[in-house]
């Protein structure tokens, strides 16, 4: 990377750091709120969280109130904090969580509804069996008091006393089982240091130890869990689902793990964010990079995005020249089921994409998350190379053609040595771009239960609920990769580009002194 891309990299992550403080700046002007009923809130903008069933409450209890959904528990409490929602629904312990990391949080102490927690399992006979022996497990616990020895243990305050089975050395005499969960619900399931651990979590791990099952967790958006159930994909769920008459027609329930109350988080009356910008930049550098050490939690991130960007560039692009290689000469076949599947390709947001290779077409196969991302991207990728291969070789002169062919070089020389030479160099802008929208499309596979670096930072404000330094951090790293692979490219049009090549280069191997 070149001086000047990573001086425009610095520059942009001091400007981000600039108007972040001037937005911080008017947030801490937002009057605070001052709510001590529920009914208040009538007429308000009330945020939950998408895949709970948290809505279902609010229009018996506030029926003029504006629903608005946000994708994790992070998203909420920032938004309350910013005033874009004056509360947000979720369950009693988990605000009483959030209050510890946010003094300007409280909530209403009057509930919204009562419900019962369990954990989840397929509707098919091996689900049952499994059900079956949880429930046997959980009345086990119950008996001997030792699910309220947990309820005290995680819900306690002091961190250092929450250890968890070691389960990646469990023996797995019966097989593994992959656990789902939304590892962003503390003090249910929640990242720690490079594991997820939790309420539901030490139960699962206590179930699998006891029945001579090893456990493998699997961490995905709360909304992608009960399908994740329902295709095969995972043999039992905990992430602090709710039992549902509508969720128990495609999944079975165990017996309640934990049995609470949904309230109200508000913004604290008289609430206003206190200390220097700098000083609140510093202690969010602290809490998001040092704590913990979240640094790897990012760089393994950076390592997911990287290797799912990588792979479908190379796979992509030799899917797409391959395409174009059969589909050149104008065969009918070839060419009706290449332009019906780049058509069904591209017609699709990728999202859609991904989650149908993943909980469909791949979905009774154990198969790496990872390569299903890259075999989604591989696809689009693929798709855009082929429609550049195209425009670029339908540039170049048809007269070319008919001049190899009269000085006796062969169709396929033609092609590679003359036609393909003078086309590469006309598409490698826009092949440059592709590559950039690549880099940002791999953000949504989290999905499908990867922990690329958007994902990283959503776990990170799961924990921190600070949304300044993990969106800035993640803002700049992808801009640094988009430049790191914009100079790769430039090196490459640079290289084959004859008005950019040195004299020396050009009469590399040609005797000028004879």
């Amino acid at each position: 990377m070149n001086k000047t891309t990573m001086k425009a990299v610095c520059l942009l992550a001091a400007a981000l750091l600039f108007l972040a403080g001037i937005a911080q700046a008017e947030t801490g002007a937002l009057p605070a709120g001052d709510y001590t009923a529920l009914r208040q809130l009538d007429r308000k903008s009330i945020g939950v969280q998408t895949g709970t069933n948290f809505d279902t409450m609010i229009p018996g209890i506030l029926p003029k109130a504006k629903i608005e959904y946000f994708n994790d528990k992070a998203d909420l409490v920032a938004a309350l904090a910013s005033g874009k929602i004056e509360g947000f629904v979720m369950d009693e312990p988990v605000v009483q969580y959030v209050m510890k990391e946010n003094d300007d949080v409280t909530y209403i102490p009057e509930y919204l509804d009562t419900y019962q927690f369990a954990f989840v399992f397929p509707r098919t006979e091996g689900g049952e069996a499994l059900r079956s022996q949880f429930n046997e497990f959980l009345a086990g616990l119950r008996k001997a008091g030792r699910l309220d020895t947990l309820k005290e243990k995680w819900f306690a305050e002091d961190e250092a006393e929450k250890s968890m089975p070691d389960y990646a050395a469990f023996p797995a005499g019966n097989g593994v089982l992959r656990l789902a969960t939304a590892a962003g619900y503390a003090p249910f399931e929640y990242v720690r240091g490079n594991g997820i651990v939790g309420y539901d979590m030490e139960i699962a791990a206590l179930f699998c130890e006891a029945y001579g099952y090893g456990l493998e967790i699997v961490d995905m958006n709360f909304d992608g869990i009960l399908p994740s159930i329902q295709s095969g994909k995972c043999e039992f769920a905990g992430a602090g689902i709710a039992i549902t008459p509508e969720r128990a027609e495609s999944v079975l329930f165990s017996d309640a793990s934990f049995t609470g109350g949904t309230v109200m988080a508000v913004r604290k009356a008289g609430y206003r964010p206190t200390g220097p910008f700098w000083d609140n930049v510093r202690r969010s550098f602290e809490k998001t990079f040092l704590r913990e050490d979240r640094w790897k939690l990012f760089a393994q991130g950076i390592g997911a995005t990287l290797l799912i960007t990588v792979l479908s560039i190379l796979l992509g692009t030799a899917v797409g020249f391959g395409v174009f290689l059969l589909c050149r000469k104008g065969n009918i076949a070839a060419n009706g089921i290449t332009r019906f599947s780049i058509w069904l390709v591209q017609g699709m947001p990728v999202v859609v994409l991904l989650m149908i290779l993943y909980y469909i077409v791949f979905g009774a196969v154990a198969i790496s998350s990872i390569l299903v991302a890259v075999v989604g991207f591989t696809l689009t990728f693929g798709a855009s190379v082929f429609g550049l291969l195209k425009m670029g070789v339908s540039a170049v002169d048809p007269g070319q053609y008919e001049a190899a062919c009269a000085l006796g070089h062969t169709e396929r020389r033609t092609f590679f040595r003359i036609i393909l030479p003078q086309a590469v160099p006309r598409i490698l802008p826009a092949y440059q771009s592709e590559i950039i929208g690549l880099i940002k499309a791999t953000a949504i596979v989290g999905y499908i239960a990867i922990q690329d670096l958007t994902k990283v930072g959503d776990i990170v404000r799961s924990r921190t609920y600070d949304a300044f330094f993990p969106l800035i951090s993640i803002t700049v790293i992808y801009f640094g990769l988009e430049a790191l692979f914009g100079f790769a490219v430039s090196r490459i049009r640079v290289g084959i580009d004859p008005k950019k090549r040195t004299r020396e280069r050009i009469l590399k191997g040609v005797k000028t002194d004879d």
